[in-house]
């Protein structure tokens, strides 16, 4: 019997890639989608390209949950908790791919998203877990609530973990600098995302007061076992989808390429998203669109003593859906890769 999936915020662009990717899984069907913007229209009629293959009418998400073994949000920040909490009681697992259950500490949410958690009961029930790094924390008795990474912190958690694992790396400063496509703004209308201003641009945005800094200093204070900052800076690209990261750190005195380097293979040798490449070679979000895979690139400034961490992704996929997507195959005790396994375009 399939896994009946259903979606808050399908029309949305996360939630058009959930469908999307859904639609193929060989275990999962779409029982369900929901849309307070299209309310009572077929998803179709939002999504043409969807014509045929999901032509469900979108529901108030009140009536969904019911139809559901998961319901997968694709919410700002703030909505998740409520319908988090139904699901909880009526048995129905619970994926987020909002902010509502990323941070552990609730005076740092209330600091960088101006709320207090509205449900802190249920937090007990929820784990944050990008899959390569922190799928032990998921305990089948427990955890019926996962908090779908960020797309910024997956690619740049991924991108510093091996070096700050190994202690090849100083804490002190982590210098972080991204660029993500306009599709990461998501889809209601801004002056920013305009296409006339955005188009042939391109600019950072909230500066060192991004809300995924909290997210990055937790995953990777929990991976080096102590406290982390990070100077970020995010920057939009003109392109649909995509995320480079790029990170600036010291090395430890006498750490050599080839530790870099072995730290790194040895540490993804059995990740099938995540692929270290070759001296010399440089990330390329071309060569990671529509695929849930991370590329990274590692580079050393001798002269400066300077590792230069490049890692990209697919917004959309990686930093949204398809880790969704690897976090639902967890949760029911599917193969990580089910539903996920396609071959990236070649172009």
């Amino acid at each position: 019997m399939k896994i009946k999936t259903a979606i808050v915020g399908a029309t949305g662009y996360a939630g058009a890639e959930l469908v999307r990717l859904l639609y193929s899984h060989p275990n999962a069907e779409i029982s369900a989608v929901s849309s307070k913007s299209f309310e009572n229209m077929q998803l179709s009629e939002v999504y043409p390209s969807y014509k045929g293959f999901c032509d469900l009418v979108c529901e108030n998400q009140s009536d969904i949950i019911d139809k559901a073994d998961v319901v997968f949000a694709a919410l700002p920040h703030g909505l998740s908790e409520p319908m988090a909490k139904e699901c909880l009681n009526k048995g129905v697992k619970f994926i987020d791919l909002g902010a509502d259950f990323r941070l552990y500490d609730e005076n740092e949410y209330t600091q960088w998203y101006g709320k207090n958690f509205d449900c802190p009961e249920i937090h007990k029930n929820a784990q944050y877990i990008i899959p390569e790094l922190f799928r032990d924390r998921f305990e089948k008795d427990t955890v019926s609530i996962i908090a779908n990474p960020g797309c910024y912190p997956t690619s740049i958690t991924l991108g510093l973990a091996p070096a700050l694992k190994n202690n090849l790396i100083h804490t002190d400063p982590i210098m972080i600098d991204s660029k993500s496509g306009v599709t990461g703004a998501g889809r209601g209308l801004s002056q920013t995302t305009h296409y006339p201003d955005c188009n042939e641009a391109f600019s950072p945005y909230k500066a060192g007061v991004h809300r995924h800094t909290p997210e990055i200093e937790q995953n990777l204070s929990a991976i080096a076992g102590t406290d982390i900052k990070v100077t970020f800076v995010p920057h939009l690209l003109p392109v649909n989808r995509g995320i480079v990261s790029t990170m600036y750190t010291r090395l430890c005195d006498g750490v050599s390429e080839e530790d870099i380097f072995k730290a790194y293979e040895e540490m993804y040798k059995n990740e099938p998203f995540v692929r270290v490449l070759k001296k010399g070679a440089y990330a390329n979000l071309k060569n990671v669109k529509f695929t849930n895979m991370c590329d990274i690139s590692l580079h050393i400034d001798n002269r400066t003593n300077t590792l230069i961490v490049v890692s990209t992704i697919d917004n959309m996929v990686k930093g949204a859906a398809g880790q969704a997507i690897q976090n639902m195959n967890l949760m029911f005790g599917l193969k990580e890769t089910t539903g996920l396994d396609f071959v990236p375009p070649a172009f």
